[in-house]
């Protein structure tokens, strides 16, 4: 039976999914996990209910049975729920299971020293972006230092530069299932301007992205490709307007990361 993906997930098109063998009890368990991802504050369970769309009764049950297992935890000065590191187990897991992450890493190491900016590997995941490894530079705020940080792809110079190697209508699509806000007074919302670009990129080989996550901030990249030709992944290199025209950034780094992302590619 073919159903849509549920509301909470980051996926442009719909999943082939059989009920008959979907568990609805687990999806409901990852739903009170993502709860988190919509407060950065410790949360009741009325909160987690509520953020999970679920009972209370049920909410309970499940905390309960994450607490048990330690994949959540009470905040030791409200004694409120917050994840658990259990969690970071699984996400070392993740990290240490792909092979791409592993082959990145020197090459984002060469890349820093030579840019002494901040260098970024994404992964592309439909309508949002990941990040996987961080390396920063001198000035950072603390989100900007964090592994896992989800993010749209429409305003990401890393998602923009994975975009442009899709079709358009498949790039149209993710556009319109994309949830954007303004993350920034200069994020760009509309669509069709984040179509142009991803037009822009496939002109240039490399994405920008300017003052859209944060005011002052510019970020360039270039995607990762598969044996297929498909982007998988992005390099990024971000910096500050105070330190950098447009051009004089473009210029300089553009060659630089999309060298890094051909030599990860295709593979």
């Amino acid at each position: 039976m073919r159903t849509a993906a549920p509301p909470h997930a980051d996926v442009a098109p719909e999943t082939e999914q059989d009920e008959r063998l979907f568990l609805k009890s687990v999806e409901k368990t990852f739903r009170v996990l993502e709860a988190f991802g919509q407060s950065p504050h410790p949360l009741t369970l009325s909160e987690i209910a509520k953020a999970a769309g679920i009972d209370k009764s049920g909410a309970q049950r499940i905390c309960h049975t994450l607490l048990a297992l330690r994949y959540m935890e009470r905040d030791d000065v409200s004694g409120k729920l917050i994840p658990g590191k259990r969690l970071l187990d699984r996400s070392f897991d993740y990290l240490r299971h792909n092979p791409l992450v592993e082959r990145a890493v020197p090459i984002l190491i060469e890349l820093r020293k030579t840019v002494q900016e901040r260098v970024d590997l994404s992964l592309f995941d439909g309508t949002t972006i990941v990040y996987a490894h961080r390396l920063q530079s001198k000035r950072e705020t603390f989100r900007a230092t964090l592994v896992g940080r989800r993010i749209p792809s429409a305003v990401s110079s890393g998602g923009r530069a994975a975009l442009a190697h899709l079709p358009d209508e498949e790039v149209r699509q993710i556009l319109r299932a994309s949830e954007v806000s303004k993350f920034s007074p200069k994020t760009t919302i509309d669509p069709e301007a984040n179509f142009e670009h991803v037009v822009a990129a496939r002109q240039t080989g490399y994405a920008l992205a300017i003052e859209e996550m944060a005011l002052g901030e510019i970020a360039i990249a270039a995607p990762i490709l598969n044996a297929q030709r498909k982007p998988v992944a992005a390099i990024s290199v971000a910096a500050s307007l105070a330190e950098w025209t447009l051009d004089e950034f473009a210029r300089k780094h553009g060659p630089l990361v999309l060298a890094a992302a051909q030599a990860l590619s295709g593979k």
